[in-house]
């Protein structure tokens, strides 16, 4: 690290958990990997209370920060959607002594990582490989998530630059596309009124697909997780298996959607926590189709 400078701490603060590292950015690879360090934040009051354990569990310091949250950021303020953290961003950058904090959308920040990205770096799920742009060449991107809830977000690459783009478009209205998944929007209405694409395609999701597709069956789902569900799907659970291709079908339909909403011709990137647990499932189901 350059003299007299300190690292950035940068963080990717989720629904569910919250992850910090330092990163130099004097370095081709600025991310200090031996930094990196998950918490749940349920246990924590406030984000800057996270970020000050977390400095001083790795006995270090920074002057800067980027978070990037899941939720909109409205100038000084921003919102985690699926907790009930309220950050503010000048009270937290006075909390933890920072000269700068930036706070950017999480899917903001996962788009703007796509410019980075190499072929080596990523999983083809079908298709031709994925080549990236050449310099100055106009390309269009996707990204979709799921996770504690669904992020979407995209990149534009115009004469060299990145226009990144922040939507909250996990809550669009879930648009059923065959006779089941009418019936599973009928089931899921009764519990949450309006049922958006998060209701489906994220963890809490699964429970409420594997929900559904039970009752149709005439079959007490019982008190599942996520995982619970993945794993009865494994060992051939009908039900579990059901749910599994239909929330790989639903998930293939909204980035197919996503792609045509934003012209994102040039490739959809799959992220989020969920996504490389069910790698295996998406590859073997109708997601594309």
């Amino acid at each position: 690290m350059s003299v007299g400078s300190q690292p950035v701490l940068v963080a990717d603060i989720g629904g569910t958990n919250a992850r910090f590292a330092l990163a130099d950015t004097s370095l081709d690879a600025p991310l200090l990997k031996d930094s990196i360090r998950e918490y749940a934040v349920a246990e924590f009051p406030s984000l800057g209370d996270a970020a000050r354990h977390h400095l001083e569990q790795i006995g270090a310091s920074a002057g800067r920060g980027v978070f990037a949250v899941a939720g909109r950021v409205d100038g000084d303020e921003a919102r985690i959607t699926n907790h009930p953290w309220v950050i503010s961003r000048s009270r937290t950058a006075a909390m933890l002594g920072f000269d700068e904090l930036h706070l950017i959308n999480d899917f903001a920040a996962q788009a703007m990582a796509i410019s980075l990205l190499q072929p080596e770096d990523v999983i083809q799920v079908g298709g031709a490989a994925w080549v990236p742009g050449k310099p100055g060449q106009p390309r269009n991107y996707a990204v979709i998530g799921p996770g504690t809830g669904l992020g979407v977000g995209g990149l534009i690459l115009r004469h060299g630059r990145c226009y990144p783009l922040e939507t909250e478009g996990g809550h669009v209205s879930f648009p059923p596309g065959t006779p089941e998944e009418i019936r599973i929007l009928e089931i899921l209405s009764e519990q949450f009124g309006r049922v958006s694409n998060e209701r489906l395609i994220c963890g809490p999701g699964l429970v409420n697909i594997h929900r559904a597709v039970c009752e149709m069956a005439g079959i007490d789902p019982g008190q599942l997780q996520p995982v619970d569900v993945t794993a009865r799907a494994l060992h051939g659970d009908p039900q579990a298996m059901r749910t599994v291709d239909v929330f790989c079908a639903v998930f293939g339909a909204i980035a197919g959607d996503l792609v045509l909403t934003q012209g994102a011709w040039d490739g959809v990137f799959l992220t989020g926590g969920l996504t490389p647990k069910m790698l295996d499932s998406l590859q073997h189901s109708g997601f594309r189709q």
